[in-house]
């Protein structure tokens, strides 16, 4: 039996705890066992269930926090564990500090796996100048090139490197996201939404996620259809700034800040759209799940990779197109557009490789490859 250490899940489950999840589940306990390195002092993602699988779950500081102590807690790990774990695995959606795969080198972990989850920078200019700096020399201390799209590889990893990047699938199990009847009407009896249009999101509130013209398109959309409501699931750094701007579009009275929720499935079920129309992405786990649920999804074109699409109710269109247009294009949809049927939403995973069956078969087999 081998154990890798992971890096990557956080106290939020966003797209790469469910990612981690999503194929934590389906590996064989005998032959791989998981072990998580974590930089937050609250609860991970999954917690109770990934102990519960085995796992054991170690916490450092935050670099950006105390950096003195984050220091000798990584040193201290790695000296003390790192003879127990035959490869680590980053997650990660910058280069911004390779710490982790320079100290697995240091202390002798021999397979050391970078895994790409974004395509563009997502934090400060100086995470951007580091990232730009650790590319130039991240063949140094990984073993092992890991994206989620072929984008994501391309941002992440200089050309010399790219013909040894390997896409991972960020498949999901559709079995667990199909739509639920029963879920959707103990929610909307729950939150008094009746038979209102719900339109719903789910991301972590950011700039890369676009909330601010999410909001000023479901503006657009309250004009036209005054009983639809909004649900925003997840949380970030940007929350206060959307709810002033929610107010100030006079929209807040029909926007649920819904927070982290445990069981984001049942919310997907409560929906009737998913506007998703994000800056950049990798490949993003939370409009495959949307899909999963047989959800019309409408994206942002020339930013979501075209191979997200796997469902007929799956719409692109250009953020350039302005909210306006995109409230004209939701409500559209809402009155035109149902759900897909789950026998359709299995097969189409299944023929795009998104199946997460099939998909964990093949990345065991990878670890467990030398």
């Amino acid at each position: 039996m081998k154990r890798v250490l992971v890096f990557g899940m956080t106290e939020n489950p966003g797209g790469i705890e469910s990612f981690l999840m999503s194929y934590c589940r389906r590996m064989d306990p005998a032959k791989l066992r998981f072990d998580f390195l974590c930089n937050c002092a609250e609860p991970v993602a999954y917690e109770q269930e990934l102990r519960a699988m085995g796992a054991r779950i170690y916490r450092v500081p935050a670099r950006s926090r105390d950096y003195f102590g984050y220091r000798r807690a990584m040193h201290a790990f790695f000296a003390q564990h790192a003879a127990e774990y035959a490869a680590i695995w980053v997650n990660v959606c910058s280069l911004a500090n390779i710490d982790y795969l320079l100290l697995a080198e240091k202390y002798g972990i021999p397979r050391r796996i970078i895994h790409s989850h974004n395509s563009q920078n997502m934090d400060s200019r100086l995470r951007g100048l580091l990232h730009r700096r650790n590319r130039r020399r991240i063949g140094r201390c990984a073993t092992d090139f890991w994206a989620c799209s072929p984008a994501a590889a391309a941002w992440f990893y200089p050309p010399a490197l790219l013909p040894q990047a390997v896409t991972i699938r960020n498949a999901i199990d559709v079995e667990r996201v199909r739509f639920d009847p029963a879920a959707r009407q103990r929610l909307r009896q729950q939150y008094g939404f009746g038979s209102r249009p719900v339109v719903g999101h789910v991301g972590r509130l950011h700039f890369q996620k676009n909330q601010r013209f999410l909001l000023e398109v479901f503006a657009g959309v309250r004009q036209r259809c005054p009983e639809a409501v909004l649900v925003l699931i997840g949380q970030g750094e940007d929350e206060e700034k959307l709810r002033q701007k929610a107010a100030e579009l006079q929209i807040a009275d029909a926007v649920l800040f819904a927070g982290v929720q445990s069981h984001v499935p049942a919310w997907l079920s409560a929906f009737d759209l998913f506007l998703f129309p994000s800056l950049f992405e990798g490949l993003s786990i939370a409009a495959l799940e949307a899909q999963g649920s047989g959800l019309p999804v409408l994206a942002s074109e020339g930013v979501i990779p075209p191979e997200v699409r796997l469902n007929d109710n799956f719409r692109f269109y250009p953020l350039a197109a302005g909210a306006s247009a995109w409230a004209e294009e939701a409500c559209a949809m809402l009155r035109e557009t149902g759900r897909v049927p789950f026998p359709a939403v299995r097969a189409a995973f299944a023929a795009a490789g998104f199946d997460i069956a099939v998909e964990a078969a093949k990345l065991e087999d990878r670890l467990m490859s030398e």
